[in-house]
């Protein structure tokens, strides 16, 4: 995958093991804690990381990003749905298209893969330039709400329905 960005020399490619300490040490400065970092490493071990990729500069992790498996019903059918969390990009190279890269290039793998909607709980100025939306995610039971919880449908009319649960799995450690 090519890089995103004029300014870095920057090039996206699916997270080997060979990147997991950088990935939990990039995520452990981007976030100010080892919420994420924990959270990625037991996604992981339940196995439910079906598309998480890396951002290289110069042989360096500088982005990060995971996409899950939920549990998303509509109409009491299961739609394979993933959760976009959590995304990362070292602070020296914010700002710089990377995260975009790594939103957009995740998006197009997850559809490849078949996955027919993704969840975020994120910023409401930055996701919507992807296609999620608020909207979409209003009508669904999940134990977030607001301008920050967005969804995006992958294939038309995946979220149409008219009850939608989201479960999360207990890596996200939400309270019931």
């Amino acid at each position: 995958m090519a890089g995103p960005s004029s300014r870095h020399n920057v090039v996206i490619r699916e997270r080997t093991a060979a990147d997991d300490e950088a990935i939990r040490r990039l995520n452990d400065l981007a976030f100010d804690g080892t919420f994420e970092s924990t959270l990625v490493a037991e996604l992981r071990a339940a196995m439910l990381d079906a598309v998480e990729l890396v951002a290289i500069e110069d042989g360096r992790v500088v982005g990060h990003i995971l996409f899950s498996a939920l549990t998303m019903l509509i109409d009491d059918e299961a739609i394979p749905t993933l959760a976009l969390a959590p995304m990362s990009v070292h602070p020296e190279h914010r700002r710089a298209g990377i995260g975009s890269g790594l939103v957009q290039a995740g998006l197009v793998l997850a559809s490849r893969r078949e996955w027919q909607a993704v969840i975020v709980l994120g910023h409401p100025d930055f996701y919507p330039r992807f296609g999620f939306s608020a909207e979409l995610a209003s009508s669904l039971d999940a134990p977030f709400e607001g301008d920050a919880f967005m969804a995006l449908e992958l294939v038309d009319g995946a979220l149409d329905g008219d009850d939608g649960l989201v479960v999360y799995p207990p890596a996200f450690r939400l309270a019931s």
